[in-house]
């Protein structure tokens, strides 16, 4: 079982930055696949970034070179960097892991935490 607590949201204005934490607790070894997705008030869970367990990083064509996704293996934490951030950037942001390699479908995840809100304003 793995245990995910986000961290770090909050309300800035457009063209302002955030930086996401995801602590992660329970088994011993990390999933394979770890990612923050993130949902708009009435729009679907969308995927943001993703890191798999060799490195490899995905990023949304929305958030590239805005966006940077990181893991600190030491601490158990994924974070999330938010720079230039725009009004559409608005909604729940949610950490989640899973077994194997980094699926852009969030109904693939078997782990989720509780989220973070992000407001950005015009």
């Amino acid at each position: 079982q793995v245990q995910l607590v986000e961290s770090g949201g909050g309300s800035v204005q457009a063209g302002g930055s955030l930086s996401l934490s995801c602590a992660r607790s329970g088994r011993a070894s990390s999933p394979d696949c770890m990612g923050w997705f993130r949902q708009a008030s009435g729009k679907e869970r969308e995927v943001v970034a993703t890191a798999d367990s060799i490195g490899k990083l995905r990023y949304a064509d929305s958030v590239k070179g805005r966006f940077t996704i990181s893991k600190d293996s030491a601490k158990n934490t994924l974070y999330l960097q938010m720079l230039n951030l725009k009004p559409d950037g608005t909604g729940m942001y949610y950490c989640a892991a899973r077994g194997g390699w980094c699926d852009p479908d969030p109904a693939e995840y078997t782990y989720w935490g509780q989220g973070t809100q992000v407001t950005v304003s015009s």
